[in-house]
């Protein structure tokens, strides 16, 4: 009788040993990685599209090999400026070709020309997330990695002929050239197709017809549309405004710019544009939610992260994961309730905390343990 006691209780506790692996298979199999389209958009962000180089050396093979170099060296100045700030690219110029090489991940020429001696092209430049950040962290440079939602730029030229927003015109071309929709505020131009001016006429864009350019920005699926407008008040000087809600802010631009010596009307409406753009990204990194990255050496410890479904732990986590200072989340254990996991942060403690409130979720300690919770 009492063999079959002992045979029962050791069943029993092997059932239930066996149905708490089965739960604990079950959550880990439902954890779904950082979304692609995630993963994709860090990939943008560390792309650099648009290089132009222009090299002589003693023949065309010489010459393209030194483009390439100085495509990378000109590529990461552009990045930092995207993620940090013009200073920060000053403090990182000392980065030699063999440095900031080791960051690249892979280069292609967009279009090419060379001859005796001279090689001409025109590149993207995609960068190694990892390596760009740690060349951040060791040069104590704050940057950036949030994006803020896609915007729609509409360009209206209002020329002496009436207003054009469809056809090809320098003002259209030179938001274009900016290459902006990897940026830190990722810029859509319309494609300008029968579909978009069937849609919307340049004058209804400049008398802001709400209806109508709503249309525009559903079928780019940005979060808002600015009409962007250039109007000649001479051979040498351009009105250019831009007013309207945003992901930003409010914006509103609203000068007159003169061309330089050596600019014509072109060259003028592509440095306005790039201007616009800067201003833009200035106003995201200070009020849109982009808070720099801290950076300092490591620092981990152990937190409980109690949940009351999968879908709630997916989200906790995909929020860790993207929490500014955050840089690894390893998961220690797992129930169908809760987790430990071991988080790694760089910066001060109080920076992290507010990072995470700001991501609606509380770190706080009870019992000699910490604890993340969701507000």
């Amino acid at each position: 009788m009492m063999l079959k006691t002992i045979a029962s209780k050791f069943v029993i506790g092997l059932t239930i040993c066996l149905a708490v692996i089965a739960a604990s298979v079950t959550i880990l199999s439902n954890i779904e990685p950082v979304s692609a389209q995630e993963a994709n958009s860090k990939k943008a962000l560390y792309t650099v599209t648009g290089v132009l180089v222009d090299v002589h050396d003693k023949d065309a093979a010489q010459a393209k090999l030194k483009a390439i170099s100085d495509a990378q060296l000109k590529a990461f100045a552009v990045l930092v400026r995207r993620l940090a700030s013009p200073a920060a690219a000053k403090r990182l110029a000392g980065l030699g070709r063999r440095e900031v090489g080791r960051m690249m991940a892979s280069l292609s020429v967009e279009q090419e020309r060379s001859g005796p001696g001279h090689y001409i092209a025109r590149m993207t430049v995609r960068f190694l997330p990892s390596k760009v950040r740690l060349a951040f962290q060791n040069a104590g440079v704050a940057f950036t990695e949030k994006q803020s939602p896609k915007i729609v730029i509409l360009p209206v030229w209002n020329g002496p002929d009436g207003p054009v927003a469809w056809q090809e015109n320098m003002w259209r071309q030179a938001w274009i050239d900016l290459k902006a929709e990897n940026g830190l505020v990722p810029i859509i131009i319309p494609l300008g197709d029968l579909t978009d001016s069937q849609a919307l006429t340049a004058q209804e864009a400049i008398d802001g017809n709400e209806a109508k350019l709503g249309s525009i920005k559903i079928r780019y699926q940005a979060e808002a549309i600015l009409v962007a407008i250039a109007t000649p008040k001479s051979k040498t000087e351009i009105r250019a405004t831009m007013t309207g809600d945003s992901p930003l802010g409010r914006v509103a631009f609203d000068k007159v710019y003169k061309a330089g010596p050596k600019e014509d009307l072109k060259a003028l409406a592509r440095r306005i544009a790039a201007r616009f753009h800067t201003v833009m990204i200035d106003k995201w990194k200070k009020e849109g939610g982009g808070a720099a990255t801290p950076t300092g050496p490591p620092q981990s410890f152990s937190v409980s992260v109690p949940f009351s479904s999968v879908a709630e732990w997916n989200n906790m986590r995909i929020e860790l994961l993207t929490t500014p200072g955050v840089t690894g989340v390893d998961v220690n254990s797992i129930s169908d309730n809760g987790a430990v996991v071991q988080l790694t942060y760089v910066g001060a403690f109080p920076d992290l905390q507010n990072a995470l409130k700001r991501a609606r979720l509380n770190l706080a300690l009870y019992g000699g343990q910490w604890v993340l919770q969701p507000y």
